[in-house]
């Protein structure tokens, strides 16, 4: 598998492992390939955390993930931290009225989110697009 400390840029299609990283998260540092062993995997990135459309999201998710045996992964590449993410998981309890139960991660450096092209390089270096990877 490709390491995410690798210097590499990628397109993923249907059939294709999804490189692995290491990275830091809410519920902890995660290697994706150990925390979904052979599961599969609903891997999302969201564009900030505190704002209504990205709460309901996740609060909503929170609330899917319940009915589905796969193993779930939100991401919020680039600029919040696990604090905020850990701040932020509180307001979704809270207001969406549930629990978030998978990890939220903190990409701070940007290299997952190049590595999964989660962040347009022609448009901008911080501000990622929706994507979703299965």
């Amino acid at each position: 598998s490709k390491s995410l400390m690798m210097e590499i840029y990628m397109t993923l299609h249907i059939g294709d492992t999804a490189p692995d990283f290491k990275i830091k998260s809410a519920k902890g540092s995660i290697i994706l390939h150990d925390w979904i062993g052979s599961s599969w995997c609903f891997f999302f990135s969201h564009p900030a955390d505190l704002t209504p459309a990205c709460t309901t999201e996740i609060g909503r998710t929170a609330i899917i993930a319940k009915e589905f045996t796969a193993q779930y992964q939100a991401s919020k590449p680039v600029t919040d931290s696990v604090e905020q993410h850990k701040s932020w998981i509180l307001d979704v309890d809270d207001t969406q009225h549930n629990t978030v139960e998978f990890p939220i991660i903190a990409d701070l450096d940007k290299k997952m989110a190049q590595l999964y092209e989660m962040v347009h390089s022609n448009q901008s270096n911080n501000e990622p697009v929706r994507s979703v990877s299965l």
